[in-house]
């Protein structure tokens, strides 16, 4: 079976129903279930999903979606600017929400920083696809785009996951497992992944 469907750029109207996908996708994801206060969770997931489209992927970073915003993916890049002042300016919002396991989730952090790449890389901040839409090939075509940007401009794309499958789906497109570690406070394994260029020979304007 086929599909069509178009990959675009988000806008400022996306937001509400974007944050509405990640967070459906986002329901029972091992590194949030971890860094996010149980009370009322699923609240407190969107309430995130929605400050980091807003804030960080619609402000500083790239953000695509599926025309009917199915799929989501959002993405920071060396050509991002103002990241910290955004976000320094969100800071205690997201403490707030998340509530009881803040501290773990700053030890989750510190915990995975060692994984990070020091060079400028396309980090993929968070991608998700709505439960219902899900097997249609729109995961890998809402990061289509910004793969291609970190291509042409010889660049490495870096992401982090918590899942198993996810690493297979990461995999399949041209990511490999660079470091992993086990968060502390009985937390998931999160895996480190790159997707190196094809040609180092790049630009970055």
């Amino acid at each position: 079976m086929s599909y069509s469907f178009r990959i675009r750029p988000a806008t400022s109207r996306d937001a509400a129903v974007a944050a509405q996908t990640l967070g459906r996708a986002f329901a029972d994801y091992p590194f949030t279930r971890h860094t996010v206060d149980a009370r009322d969770h699923q609240d407190r997931v969107l309430a995130l999903q929605r400050l980091f489209l807003a804030e960080i992927g619609l402000r500083c970073g790239k953000v695509w979606v599926s025309d009917d915003v199915a799929a989501v993916a959002v993405w920071t890049t060396p050509l991002s600017t103002g990241l910290d002042a955004a976000f320094g300016e969100i800071a205690e919002q997201v403490t707030d929400l998340y509530g009881d396991r803040a501290d773990v989730a700053a030890r989750a952090d510190e915990a995975t920083a060692h994984l990070r790449p020091t060079d400028p890389v396309w980090y993929l901040a968070t991608v998700g696809v709505a439960p219902t839409s899900q097997g249609r090939g729109l995961g890998r075509a809402v990061l289509e785009p910004e793969l291609a940007a970190a291509e042409d401009h010889g660049r490495a794309a870096y992401l982090e996951t918590s899942s198993p499958a996810n690493v297979a789906f990461y995999e399949r497109l041209g990511f490999e497992v660079t470091g992993s570690v086990s968060l502390p406070d009985d937390g998931p394994k999160v895996w480190a992944m790159v997707r190196r260029p094809r040609t180092a020979a790049g630009r970055v304007s």
